[in-house]
């Protein structure tokens, strides 16, 4: 009989957390079922068995508090980032307390680490098709300046990071809610929506880190993409969210230099990485992953989408104000 795998989560309580503790700690017989072990530091976990999940109070910022939370682990998932913060604080969570993470599980013999990172540690460019490696660096942020940091400690420790694009479903606070913001501020088809974004459903993604933490070996030291398998066009993603959200959708179109000049993107950075997300292609392969699984999304991008729309809309009728994509 192969030994318990016993799992390691920072972030386990939180948007894609959440779901991988979830995969990871039900549906399975007992006796096969990995052992959880979650950091956790502000947020109190959901009711949980004992015997299969364990909780460690803790925090990246606290190398102190760290001791000993990797001991008897083999696989650590790295779920945890700070977002929308200021540089100071970004660093302390994302790059230094990934640091003292890692010097912890060396100190307790851990090599198997996957980490979720992100897109936005790349240069806002089109992306076609874009493989790993491919894409330039060039964070904008504090938030992706210090993923980006951490992200590099993770792969020079032989770590595996995941690079999703854009994340939906249940718990998404940034991107479905920003975009609503957006047609709101500016109900139109961009170049008739035909830009292409990478996506992927919470779910989905959850499933995808949940099986690399029980699989036998994992790539060292690499970059994966972390999206469903074809990307989609602004037009659909904006047709679904207004399904999903019942919402009128755009009914007239401009082409990116007007929609530029119309919202100041032309002459504000920030505003134009803002409407870029739409308006360009941002398409990352990610064919890697799905052969390394050798699986595929169980559902096609408009059923997934619509099964948070519920989530969504009791989401955004709680909300008294937005902000335009919050800084990733």
């Amino acid at each position: 009989m192969a030994p318990t795998r016993r799992i390691l989560i920072t972030g386990g309580t939180g948007f894609v957390g959440s779901h991988v503790t979830e995969l990871l700690t039900t549906g399975t017989d007992p006796a096969d079922a990995p052992r959880i072990r979650l950091l956790v530091h502000h947020r109190a976990p959901a009711a949980h068995d004992p015997h299969r999940v364990e909780v460690h109070r803790g925090s990246l910022t606290d190398p102190r508090s760290l001791r000993g939370v990797c001991d008897g682990v083999d696989t650590v998932l790295h779920l945890a980032s700070l977002i929308g913060a200021g540089p100071e604080d970004c660093a302390a969570v994302n790059d230094t307390g990934t640091g003292a993470l890692l010097a912890e599980a060396a100190r307790a013999g851990v090599e198997r680490i996957v980490q979720l990172g992100t897109t936005a540690v790349y240069r806002d460019r089109p992306a076609t098709g874009a493989r790993e490696g491919e894409p330039e660096l060039g964070p904008a942020s504090p938030t992706s300046v210090s993923r980006l940091a951490g992200e590099r400690r993770v792969l020079a420790a032989g770590g595996l990071v995941l690079r999703p694009h854009l994340v939906y479903g249940p718990g998404d606070i940034w991107v479905v809610p920003a975009l609503v913001d957006l047609l709101t501020a500016f109900p139109h088809w961009i170049d008739d929506g035909r830009a292409r974004t990478s996506v992927i459903g919470v779910h989905e993604l959850a499933r995808v880190v949940a099986a690399l933490a029980v699989r036998p070996e994992l790539p060292r030291g690499a970059v994966l993409h972390a999206s469903r398998p074809e990307p989609v066009t602004a037009r659909h993603l904006i047709e679904e969210v207004c399904r999903a959200l019942r919402l009128a959708p755009p009914r007239d179109g401009v082409t990116y230099e007007q929609a530029a000049a119309l919202t100041g993107a032309d002459r504000d950075p920030q505003v134009r990485r803002h409407l870029s997300l739409l308006a360009v292609d941002h398409w990352y392969d990610s064919s890697r992953l799905w052969q390394l699984l050798d699986t595929a999304p169980a559902n096609d991008f408009a059923r997934d989408f619509a099964a948070g729309a519920a989530w969504y809309r009791s989401l955004l009728a709680r909300r008294t104000d937005g902000e335009l994509f919050p800084t990733r």
